[in-house]
């Protein structure tokens, strides 16, 4: 169950919200709408999201009002405003209350993409183990300038283990990305990391599993 980029989007105009939704799935992003900013207070509050790209001028609650709200709950997500506004006042404004990058419409679709990816990049770093690179934002494995053959499922665990370098990773905390967890299963796919990835992994007994620390 490998985990996509999050993206919720504040746009209440119904033709460029759809246009943008389909363009960001296309590049493998999970994107959730809202139309207005009460519904984003909801959905920040059920769930987490990597990147906010919101409208100002939207009903209920506009942009600059709900990243304060969001701010001030010590939400740091990343965010972007997307407005037709480009005064120099606005755009100050726009830092001013928290917001990470500012789009003006009409906008060039690949700059947004490639503001999106950058950003998130930031925040997705590659991790390194020994010879070994996680590229978490393209959810690659490297070992040396070679890219690894593992499943998403595998790929999961390995996250698991080098987010975590030097501590023991619980056997339930792996469980929840299998898609059917056991204990044989969880050493078939540790047994598999190892080997390809020509790394020691430690088994913990009756714990878990960790990275010994460099």
């Amino acid at each position: 169950m490998n985990k996509k980029i999050k993206i919720l989007l504040l746009e209440d105009d119904t033709i460029l919200a759809q246009t943008m939704v389909q363009i960001l799935e296309q590049e493998n992003y999970d994107v959730t709408l809202a139309i207005d900013g009460e519904e984003v207070l909801e959905y920040t509050y059920e769930n987490r999201f990597d990147l906010y790209l919101f409208d100002i001028n939207v009903p209920l609650l506009n942009g600059k009002d709900l990243l304060n709200l969001l701010r001030e709950a010590e939400d740091n997500t990343p965010t972007f405003f997307i407005t037709a506004l480009i005064d120099t006042k606005s755009v100050l404004d726009g830092f001013n209350c928290g917001c990470d990058d500012y789009i003006k419409k009409p906008f060039d679709i690949d700059e947004l993409l490639a503001r999106v990816k950058a950003t998130l990049k930031r925040k997705n770093p590659t991790l390194i183990y020994k010879d070994i690179s996680f590229d978490l934002l393209e959810n690659r494995v490297l070992k040396g300038n070679e890219e690894l053959a593992l499943g998403n499922v595998e790929k999961d665990i390995f996250s698991l283990l080098i987010r975590n370098i030097g501590m023991t990773v619980s056997k339930s905390s792996f469980f929840d990305y299998m898609n059917k967890p056991s204990e044989a299963g969880l050493r078939v796919l540790i047994s598999k990391l190892k080997k390809v990835l020509e790394i020691d992994i430690i088994n913990t007994k009756g714990i878990g599993y960790k990275l010994e620390k460099l």
